[in-house]
């Protein structure tokens, strides 16, 4: 990666960021005025689906085969189910903890998890062993929970 793009990268990805807390609290504004956290839940997933149907669809490189599930593990095709799992927890969340406090223990979440799954070397990842330095930033996002709870 050329150095003049790796602070565009960065800032994409703060971009994502900030999509994801956006999208947190307009699917609890969604669940609020459907009566629902399943069907905000259902609706953000299907917008996001078509979404990404176009997105595919219009985008160069490969199409999907006629037959997706040769060579494919079936553990592949879960991804989507924690991404459920994801929703449907903030969907439920967000209108008693707040945006920040949601977002910042399912960050902690997702340090937790990738710490152990690196230092594994879970699923194909490359094995990153678990560090004093790597387990000092968790210790900061926890640390972060808290302040943000506290606020």
């Amino acid at each position: 990666m050329s150095p003049l793009f790796l602070p565009f990268s960065y800032l994409l990805v703060v971009g994502a960021g900030v999509s994801v807390a956006l999208q947190q609290v307009l699917n609890a504004n969604l669940r609020t005025q459907l009566g629902s956290p399943w069907w905000a839940a259902f609706v953000s997933y299907a917008v996001g689906m078509l979404v990404m149907l176009v997105v595919a669809l219009t985008a160069s490189g490969p199409r999907l085969s006629i037959s997706p599930t040769d060579g494919v593990s079936w553990l592949a095709w879960t991804g989507g189910i924690f991404g459920a799992i994801f929703i449907g927890t903030a969907v439920l969340m967000v209108p008693t903890m707040g945006a920040a406090t949601v977002l910042s223990l399912i960050v902690v979440g997702q340090m937790l998890g990738s710490l152990v799954f690196d230092h594994f070397g879970i699923l194909g990842l490359p094995h990153q062993p678990i560090s004093l330095v790597r387990l000092a930033g968790a210790a900061f996002l926890v640390l972060g929970v808290i302040l943000v709870r506290k606020a």
